[in-house]
């Protein structure tokens, strides 16, 4: 019979025996037998050791124990695969719940949107814009050359997509966040949803709102109803909401009679009519013109069309002129263009906003002076100028504009004869070469750059106009005096002195003095003789710079603007910059003086009819388009004239305008500037270094 053994006992002696202690502390050998239990070797070690690293490791080992350097921050792959299928499942189930909780709003009510009201400087109404222009259609009377030619442009897969384009509201988000533009990247039911049931305001919060109805939509309502929604909110330009409208305002017909041509146009003009529009500018009708090709090619790239039945509209399906309403008769629709165009250039405001209304703009724009320009502008032509006599008379076009130089406010401009009749606005177009206007600013490079001393002769010396010679014309002055050859409207020292200072140093002053890069030339030597093509309103501001001791001011034409109530961001006086040296405009500024003397000659009366400075186009100039641009203190306008037919893209010769003795249309121009200054400008002062005689 086998004695059970006492355990406890035994331990302890184990414990004893195996320590080497007698629980003193000190060791001594212990002789004799011990009994001792068999086991195979390591079994109760190595389990115990597992158990006990299980009991010790935590729920979540990062960082990593027993790991050193770069392991130990690494999280192993069973903590990266729970954390993503932890926060898939967390966002799946907050996708879903949001999802569920988003309802469907009922459709914007276009009836009740309030228009855009502009006001003139002194806070008085000048106009209200904005009713809401729209006709909505059934799906059925659009042709489906229409509907294809959308859907090729806009969105390729919408019949088979899910309502969203996930990269394109990424995009989106990206650049709200980085404050660029976020247009592009949206399905038609984006944009459908965008225009029915949310604001036009570009934020994130606004992106992810339509991402869900988006989806909500696609998923409850046929792609045809869709369809037919988006293409009766969408805004095609010309205040034009839907393609029924839009095809009125282009065409002039139905959207049922539209063809495959004009539908391809409409289309096109989805992707921003302020820049597809091809009645607005040469470049817009260019940029028209290549996407409609490629809306057509694309048409037969998706199957929609066959290559036979593209081959039938080669020919670009030109659209009628634009038509204001009659509330923007006059100047008025000039100024409201003007005002929108800086809205959009400094807040993001789009023309679709400004339609859609609920917007209250304050203008810079003078009643006074605009009535003042337009009148003295009308009476130079009703004067001189007799299209029934002289066929050179005809198609003649003005454009004007008045800053005031102390803070770049636009006060007035001149568009044309009727903002409803004549739709580009001369006052704000490029395209027009300013001729021997441009040369001040090749003057004052030449002294920034060290080319030109600078000094000039007595007032009303050197600077005399050349007598001409029984044998030819009259002798030029030397190459080296600017002053002389300012005056004198000669080109050859211009050119000399272009190429010495640099044409690059030329275009960067009439840059920074305000004139926009786009309307500059290629860098030629006749670069230096005015090539470049900027707009009355920027030759005014630019000439600015001359009375304002070298320092120039961005121009503008809105002081604030509000959106039912809420302040627009972005507003305000710009603040000066330094163009050039002070010392380079007073140089300038005394032949440009020079140059008023002579255009317009001394004053009847008060010291109103003088510009402090001026420059001129003169009979030298072989360009189509005459200038004259007088800055004061108080004022610096600008008037151009110049000769253009709506079907011939180049102008048309200034030669024999107004009679032989006009100097290719270069005498009126300083007219016109006369008779709006004896009335817009307050009574001034002789300057003291003004001419005491007339050369």
């Amino acid at each position: 019979m086998r004695l059970p053994r006492k355990r406890r006992t035994d331990r302890a002696d184990r414990t004893d025996h195996t320590s080497g202690t007698d629980g003193t502390g000190s060791r001594e050998r212990h002789e004799g037998p011990r009994r001792t239990r068999r086991r195979r070797p390591g079994r109760r070690a190595k389990g115990r050791g597992r158990a006990s690293r299980r009991a010790r490791r935590p729920l979540v080992d990062f960082p990593r124990r027993g790991r050193r350097g770069l392991r130990r921050w690494t999280p192993s792959w069973k903590l990266t695969c729970g954390l993503f299928l932890f926060l898939t499942a967390s966002l799946a189930g907050l996708f879903a719940a949001v999802y569920i909780q988003v309802e469907i709003p009922d459709p914007h009510d276009s009836a009740s949107r309030q228009g855009t009201v502009y006001y003139w400087a002194d806070g008085s109404r000048m106009v209200s814009v904005g009713d809401v222009n729209r006709q909505d259609v059934p799906l059925a009377q659009v042709p489906d050359s229409v509907e294809h030619a959308v859907i090729a442009a806009e969105n390729a897969d919408f019949y088979t997509d899910s309502g969203v384009s996930l990269t394109g509201i990424g995009r989106a988000a990206v650049n709200i966040v980085k404050g660029e533009e976020t247009q592009g990247g949206s399905t038609i039911t984006q944009q459908y949803v965008k225009n029915t049931y949310l604001s036009q305001d570009q934020t994130v919060q606004r992106k992810i709102k339509e991402l869900f109805l988006s989806l909500k939509v696609s998923n409850q309502r046929p792609k045809k109803e869709i369809l037919e929604g988006y293409l009766n909110t969408s805004w095609f330009g010309r205040g034009a909401y839907g393609v029924q409208a839009a095809s009125y305002a282009y065409y002039g017909i139905p959207a049922k009679e539209l063809n495959p041509g004009q539908g391809a146009l409409l289309a096109a003009v989805l992707k921003g009519a302020e820049d597809y529009d091809p009645s607005l500018s040469a470049g817009n009708r260019q940029r028209a013109e290549d996407r409609w090709s490629w809306i057509l090619d694309r048409q037969v790239d998706t199957g929609a069309m066959s290559a036979e039945e593209r081959a039938k509209y080669t020919k670009f399906p030109e659209p009628k002129p634009p038509v204001k309403p009659t509330s923007q008769a006059g100047q008025t629709g000039y100024l409201v263009d003007i005002a929108n165009k800086y809205l959009k250039s400094r807040t993001g405001i789009t023309a679709r906003d400004l339609a859609a209304g609920g917007y209250s703009v304050h203008t810079t724009f003078e009643k006074d002076k605009v009535l003042a320009l337009a009148k003295a502008v009308e009476q130079v032509r009703a004067d001189r100028l007799d299209p029934k006599k002289r066929a050179e008379d005809e198609h003649v076009q003005v454009g004007a504009a008045s800053i005031r130089p102390k803070d770049g406010a636009v006060v007035a401009v001149y568009g044309g004869s009727d903002a409803i009749e004549h739709f580009t606005n001369n006052a704000d177009t490029s395209g027009v070469p300013a001729a021997s206007a441009f040369k001040p600013f090749v003057y004052a490079a030449a002294m920034e750059q060290g080319v030109e001393s600078g000094e000039r002769p007595a007032e009303g010396a050197s600077a005399a106009p050349p007598t001409p010679t029984p044998t030819g014309p009259a002798p030029t002055p030397a190459s080296g005096n600017l002053y002389a050859a300012l005056v004198n409207s000669d080109h050859a020292p211009f050119v000399e002195t272009g190429k010495k200072a640099g044409l690059d140093k030329v275009k960067e002053i009439a840059v920074a003095s305000g004139l926009r890069e786009e309307s500059m030339a290629k860098l030629e030597p006749t670069f230096s003789i005015g090539t470049s093509t900027p707009s009355a309103v920027r030759l005014a501001s630019a000439y600015a710079t001359f009375v304002n001791q070298g320092r120039a001011i961005e121009p503008y034409s809105v002081t604030k603007a509000a959106w039912n109530g809420v302040p627009v961001n972005g507003l305000g006086a710009p603040k000066p910059r330094r163009a050039m040296s002070s010392e380079t405009a007073s140089t300038v500024g005394a032949a440009l003086r020079q140059v008023a003397w002579n255009a317009v000659g001394p004053p009847n009366g008060p010291w109103t009819s003088v510009p402090s400075c001026a420059g001129r186009t003169g009979p030298n100039d072989r360009m189509n388009s005459a200038w004259f641009i007088g800055a004061t203190t108080e004022l610096s306008t600008s008037v151009a004239m110049f000769r253009t037919k709506p079907d011939v893209p180049q102008l048309l010769p200034m030669q024999g305008v107004g009679g032989p003795d006009s100097e290719r249309g270069s005498a009126f121009p300083p007219l016109i500037w006369k008779a709006y200054n004896e009335v817009a400008a307050p009574a001034q002062p002789r300057p003291s270094d003004a001419p005491q005689d007339r050369p």
